[in-house]
């Protein structure tokens, strides 16, 4: 038996607002519950609504700028910067910006959409 997985097929969330998810380990690829780790690409002008999840986030940047307002603190990461949530924080992810912004987002334990709690 293996004692490693190649991701080579990962799951495409369906989007309506134009972001691309591509989660490569988690509940919806790997039925893993402890992590979940996905490519991003969040369009020029892009936002969803406020949340507060029950899963710590983290997110590298890899090109272009992310807008995160936490709580009353707003904070713009550009590539190279990373950042890390707490759960149970108020927390609204954007990019307000004139270009795409390419990022990793980790979250432990795995998203998961009943415990996200979007506004």
């Amino acid at each position: 038996m293996k004692k490693y997985f190649i991701q080579n097929a990962p799951f495409i969330v369906p989007t309506t607002d134009g972001k691309l998810i591509e989660e490569h380990h988690g509940l919806a690829t790997t039925n893993n519950p402890d992590i979940s780790i996905a490519h991003m690409i969040a369009p020029p002008k892009w936002n969803e609504p406020f949340q507060t999840p029950e899963f710590e986030e983290y997110t590298y940047i890899i090109k272009g700028k992310k807008q995160f307002i936490i709580e009353d603190d707003t904070i713009i990461l550009e590539a190279g910067q990373s950042i890390k949530i707490e759960k149970n924080t108020r927390v609204q992810y954007s990019n307000p910006f004139d270009e795409p912004c390419e990022y990793i987002a980790i979250c432990t334990p795995a998203f998961d959409f009943t415990k996200v709690h979007r506004e």
